[in-house]
């Protein structure tokens, strides 16, 4: 099975930062895309940033400039690095992974709190 597991979360004052990471449990490289996705309290699943094999990454307009997505493939590890943190950027932050056959799948690791703090 795929599995993928958060790690890296906690809290923070605004203007922090902090590091996320995703440990898979299969290679990066056999996902078609990988990705950092959050939700708030009474909202619904939201994408943060995105990353290809090739290195291709998409962000939120919310994030951009100050986190950044990034793999280690050797590792199977998959990282966000969170900078100048807000207070709005308080969530549960999933780890999600897509894999194709016949079909996508998603694969989602089971969150990891960010708390930000005024």
């Amino acid at each position: 099975q795929v599995q993928l597991v958060e790690s890296g979360g906690g809290l923070v004052q605004a203007g922090g930062s902090l590091r996320l990471s995703c440990a898979t449990s299969r290679s990066i490289l056999s996902f078609e895309s990988m990705g950092w996705y959050r939700q708030a309290p009474g909202k619904q699943r939201e994408l943060v940033a995105t990353i290809t094999p090739g290195g291709r990454t998409n962000y939120a307009d919310s994030v951009k400039g100050r986190f950044t997505i990034s793999s280690d493939n050797a590792k199977n590890t998959l990282y966000l690095q969170m900078n100048s943190l807000k207070s709005e950027d308080t969530a549960v932050y999933y780890c999600n992974g897509k894999l194709t056959s016949w079909r996508i799948y998603d694969y989602w690791g089971q969150g990891t709190q960010v708390t930000v703090s005024s």
